[in-house]
């Protein structure tokens, strides 16, 4: 029996961002400042499995999802696509790769050009990097996505303020789809949509990656989407990985303080009246972190180790990995 391997393997990943320095800042004397953005994530995701990365707002997901499909360099680290690393592949085998991974992005209206019709929107990634496709052979390629997204094929003459929320996020996913790939990045792909619509291009994604076998780091902050799409799930906290294991482990029995707050935060009908801990505090200043545990200021397990070391992320010896001194002591049950 063939073992399943990691179709994107992302080790130590780090993308830090150095601040605008004004001559004020110099006059002041004043050093340099940098955002880690990302700082230290590692991501195992194998063939035809969905990897959700959650977290609140300014964690760092976004950038990890730029970074894996290339839209970004990464300061450190290493980013494999099919055993590739694509810091060091060559300019013919990097294009080649590129046509196997596209990303569908959380706005679908502004990741398009209004002033093109459907069909030129759809067809955009084939001719950049498919050129040597027909004019005949994109036309039937954009008809066949259009009817596969649930669209008719003559909606390929419109344009995209004539299309509903949902519609265009279909045309998005129609549009990522063109040139066949193998592994889609999804980056809050359903934030901006009405929930009734959500459920929709949900189930929509769910059945192509069943009829196509395709991979897909899912994006979100909406932990009810993550759970129902991912197999395995990574949460991040300002610029880092805190927990990671499989999806139905992690939502069943988190481990780390910052992921039980998150999960307190997702209502259910069978706890009404529940008495809830609501998230207390707010996420630090990525530009002046605090030392140790970035989390230590909000969790209520800290001590002065988690002020003053930062926790690796280690396994729990039950199917996930955790960073947090807490979970390491057995402080955590």
């Amino acid at each position: 029996m063939t073992m399943p391997h990691p179709l994107l393997e992302i080790h130590d990943l780090r993308r830090h961002f150095d601040m605008p320095y004004s001559l004020l800042d110099r006059l002041l004397g004043r050093s340099r400042r940098t955002v880690k953005a990302v700082d230290g994530v590692s991501i195992s995701i194998e063939k035809g499995q969905t990897f959700g990365l959650v977290g609140e707002s300014g964690c760092g997901k976004s950038t990890v999802a730029r970074l894996a499909v290339g839209l970004m360099p990464p300061s450190s680290g290493q980013i494999q696509f099919d055993h590739v690393d694509l810091n060091l592949a060559k300019r013919q085998q990097l294009s080649d790769l590129r046509r196997r991974f596209q990303m569908v992005f959380q706005d679908p209206y502004s990741s398009m050009n209004v002033r093109w019709r459907i069909r030129d929107i759809v067809a955009e990634p084939m001719r950049t990097l498919k050129p040597e496709s027909s004019t005949a052979d994109i036309d039937g390629r954009v008809d066949e996505l259009l009817e596969l997204v649930g669209l008719s094929a003559a909606d390929k003459r419109k344009y995209p303020h004539e299309f509903s929320g949902g519609q265009r996020q279909r045309i998005s996913i129609a549009r990522a789809l063109s040139t066949n790939p193998e592994f889609l990045v999804c980056d809050e792909p359903t934030s901006a949509l009405d929930v009734s619509v959500q459920s929709q291009i949900l189930n929509l994604m769910k059945d192509l990656q069943r009829d196509f076998g395709l991979t897909y780091l899912f994006i979100s902050h909406n932990l009810s989407v993550v759970s129902h799409m991912s197999d395995h799930v990574g949460v991040m906290y300002l610029g880092r990985m805190v927990e990671v294991g499989p999806s139905r482990r992690l939502f069943s029995v988190p481990r780390h303080p910052y992921t039980k707050l998150l999960l307190e935060t997702v209502p259910e009908l069978n706890r009404i009246g529940y008495d809830r801990k609501p998230m207390s505090g707010e996420v630090p200043n990525p530009i002046n972190p605090p030392k140790g545990c970035s989390f230590h200021p909000r969790c209520p397990l800290v001590t002065e180790r988690c002020r003053r070391e930062t926790p690796a992320l280690k396994p729990d010896g039950a199917g996930t990995q955790v960073a947090c001194h807490a979970v390491e002591e057995g402080r955590a049950a």
